[in-house]
């Protein structure tokens, strides 16, 4: 899939660095009218971001479908997640990095962090990273060197 029109949820999930960030997300996307799964946590108590990027990353390649991480600066989710293969998480922190993503890499988790990024901007960030099509062409065979490594 070259887009996510067709995607029937967005996962997400955060660690307690990323909790309340993870919350105004759901709850906008959900106000788009968006399928958004939350795959936790369910509060913010201390919690091990790898885990919940193994649980999303689980549905994102079983389902084809998007996922977002969330954790204090976005990087541990985007390690944990970047080391399955078929993942392609990208930290995004302006709006061209989340069109570029999707666009040049075919990324298929946007990974923001919540010390870092301003809630409304994340949302903005969700919604081009949600809109955006990988273009193919010469990025094609990038990204499929990438899948090879």
């Amino acid at each position: 899939m070259n887009d996510f029109s067709a995607a029937k949820a967005i996962y997400i999930g955060s660690d307690h660095a990323g909790f309340a960030l993870k919350e105004v997300l759901v709850a906008a996307l959900r106000e788009e009218g968006k399928n958004v799964v939350d795959m936790g946590p369910m509060n913010a108590e201390r919690t091990d971001y790898p885990d919940y990027a193994r649980t999303v990353c689980a549905k994102v390649l079983e389902s084809g479908d998007p996922g977002i991480l969330i954790c204090g600066t976005g990087i541990g989710m985007s390690i944990a997640a970047n080391r399955r293969h078929g993942i392609r998480a990208a930290v995004c922190t302006h709006e061209f990095h989340a069109r570029a993503a999707r666009e040049h890499n075919n990324a298929n988790i946007l990974c923001i962090g919540e010390r870092v990024t301003a809630p409304g901007l994340a949302v903005e960030l969700a919604r081009i990273f949600l809109s955006a099509s990988f273009t193919g062409g010469r990025h094609e065979a990038r990204v499929a060197k990438i899948e090879i490594i």
